[in-house]
């Protein structure tokens, strides 16, 4: 049975309350659902202390916005602006932890039964949202969590990039970086001005 020590969690827990004004269970998700990341990769300290992250040697891949994205950058110590969280919006709450040093992933969710075991682990909870923020606290990993070895589709070259990769749009002029260009039709262009949208400028 694999809990994570009480006082090391509680710590986490706080960190996330802070970061995000409130504890909710799915901050309690994602900070169990990192923590088994990186136990399954061999990153997690032994002492009880958070995982540092200082060389930027893990990279996490988030499945969805909100709540649970809090918790995972806890645990993990991976942030946006450092480029070590990554957020793919498949509406999942998922992750996928990568060791860059190693080239070894894998990708952790909840558990099917994770929401009908929370009444078991808190009986007593006044609301069924009380009842997840207590459970996923005491739920063990092996009932709480589903971990499996996964293999990228792009490499960690392509991922990550060069910091000092830099390009110019044809189009609108604006700068690109890390690589994430494309050429059409013989012209470097932004994602924009090649069709990739979520914006249309105003008149």
């Amino acid at each position: 049975m694999t809990l994570p020590n009480p006082d090391f969690l509680q710590t986490l827990l706080d960190e996330s309350a802070r970061r995000h004004q409130h504890l909710c269970p799915r901050q309690v998700l994602g900070i169990r659902l990192g923590l088994a990341g990186l136990r399954a990769l061999a990153l997690l300290p032994d002492c009880g202390t958070p995982f540092q992250n200082a060389d930027k040697r893990l990279l996490t891949i988030v499945e969805t916005d909100g709540c649970g994205a809090d918790g995972l950058a806890v645990a993990t110590a991976c942030s946006v602006g450092r480029r070590t969280l990554r957020v793919l919006d498949f509406g999942k709450v998922a992750a996928t932890l990568v060791d860059t040093h190693t080239g070894r992933a894998v990708r952790v969710h909840p558990s099917p039964a994770s929401r009908q075991l929370a009444a078991s682990y808190a009986p007593d909870a006044p609301s069924q949202w009380h009842a997840y923020l207590f459970a996923y606290q005491l739920i063990p990993d092996e009932a709480l969590v589903t971990t499996r070895p996964v293999r990228l589709t792009q490499s960690l070259a392509q991922l990550l990039s060069r910091p000092d990769a830099r390009a110019q749009c044809a189009a609108c002029g604006e700068e690109i970086i890390n690589e994430r260009e494309v050429v059409v039709g013989g012209q470097t262009l932004c994602r924009h001005c090649a069709g990739e949208v979520y914006y249309e400028p105003l008149p």
